[in-house]
């Protein structure tokens, strides 16, 4: 345990250590419990699972109704539907249950059968200010994983407010500046945990997120081209009928000059690295292409021996010398387009925002001041 009685992080050796690998015949699998909101569920969230995953061998996670989170936190920007399938398209989750209680108890652990709840070394709160993990670390069924700097649905909610400020003309780099952290924290806000750090991307980082799985002879290739900016719902419903066209898939993210080029200043809401791994994080994705070329070339194609190039239904744009970035596909009869059922973009997203933006600021503001007013209290009584 670390200061102030709080289990300490563990790292990947000691974790390795304490829990063996995984599927091993000779002990009974560790069965592990994360809950949360997952609310535009991001590769923080991604990462907090990846890394409770690997203190076990099967992961449940719970997610709260949009009637809890509105009575503990504010309201949510995705629907609690949205959210259940966020999580189970992680490829770290085996398991989702669906309006997981606000507060974790013994119960909720003994009822899936979990021997301990993972969370982040920040603290969530309830409405009255209470650590909501308090009964499961008394009981010694608790456990930490690091947060992941640099992003927060906060900090996401906090960078679409600024697309309301168009007279500020904002670059990305602007975007996680200064008047990020105010909108996203409110200016008096010191917390350690709903505080704006800007993220900072590693190969390492990389690593962790991917497979480093390789086609297998006979697989058909499938390429997704796209942005994927606030990697969403809708995304993974186009993810998943991309998948089911071939066996291995393929996505070339753009780079942001792309984005900024289409949609203006402001734009993408997550840099390219962001993006990466949040598609990264998904099961239908095998391999990522990072800073692929707006149009598919040639020369993409023969490297990744691609079969099946596919476009969801929405408008494709030229390119800047007016050809259609999909014709060298279209040419050799493998251009797919592709209907997820699902039409919502990210910039349906940010209308939710920005149409409730005072609500929204509202409820960053409670946030921030329910955990100022607990670390005050653990400070008191440490």
């Amino acid at each position: 345990f670390g200061p102030g009685g709080r289990p300490s992080l563990m790292s990947k050796r000691e974790t390795e250590a304490a829990v063996p690998a995984a599927k091993k015949a000779d002990r009974k699998p560790v069965r592990i419990w994360c809950d949360g909101c997952y609310d535009m569920m991001h590769f923080g969230h991604a990462n907090s699972l990846r890394q409770a995953k690997l203190m076990g061998d099967y992961l449940v996670v719970g997610v709260h109704t949009d009637e809890e989170i509105r009575k503990h936190k504010g309201p949510p920007v995705m629907t609690q539907e949205e959210r259940y399938k966020m999580v189970r398209a992680c490829k770290w989750v085996d398991e989702v249950v669906e309006g997981a209680p606000y507060v974790t108890t013994l119960e909720t652990l003994d009822e899936h059968n979990c021997d301990f709840c993972v969370h982040g070394d920040d603290i969530t709160t309830t409405a009255d200010g209470t650590d909501t993990y308090e009964i499961v670390k008394k009981a010694g069924r608790y456990r930490e994983c690091k947060r992941t700097q640099g992003v927060s649905t906060t900090d996401l909610v906090g960078r679409m407010l600024l697309l309301s400020r168009p007279q500020h003309n904002l670059t990305h780099e602007a975007v996680v500046s200064k008047e990020v952290a105010e909108l996203s924290k409110g200016p008096c806000a010191v917390s350690p945990w709903t505080g704006v750090s800007q993220f900072l991307p590693t190969t390492q980082r990389i690593l962790q997120f991917s497979e480093g799985r390789e086609p297998k002879p006979g697989d058909r290739i499938v390429y997704m081209p796209g942005s994927f900016d606030l990697f969403h719902v809708g995304h993974v419903d186009a993810l998943r009928v991309a998948k089911e066209a071939g066996d291995f898939l393929i996505v070339g993210i753009w780079p942001d000059a792309v984005s900024l080029r289409f949609k203006g200043q402001n734009h993408p809401v997550m840099n390219l690295h962001e993006r990466v791994l949040s598609v990264l994080q998904c099961k239908y994705v095998d391999e990522v292409v990072i800073g692929a070329p707006y149009s598919t070339t040639k020369a993409l194609l023969d490297h990744f021996k691609v079969n099946i190039v596919v476009h969801g239904s929405t408008k494709i744009e030229p390119d800047e010398d007016g050809s259609n970035p999909f014709q060298v596909a279209i040419d050799r009869g493998i251009f797919q387009t592709i209907n997820s059922g699902n039409t919502l973009t990210a910039d349906d997203i940010v209308d939710r925002i920005i149409q409730n933006k005072l609500e929204f600021e509202r409820r960053n503001r409670k946030k921030e001041a329910k955990e100022l007013e607990l670390i005050q209290r653990m400070s008191a009584s440490s």
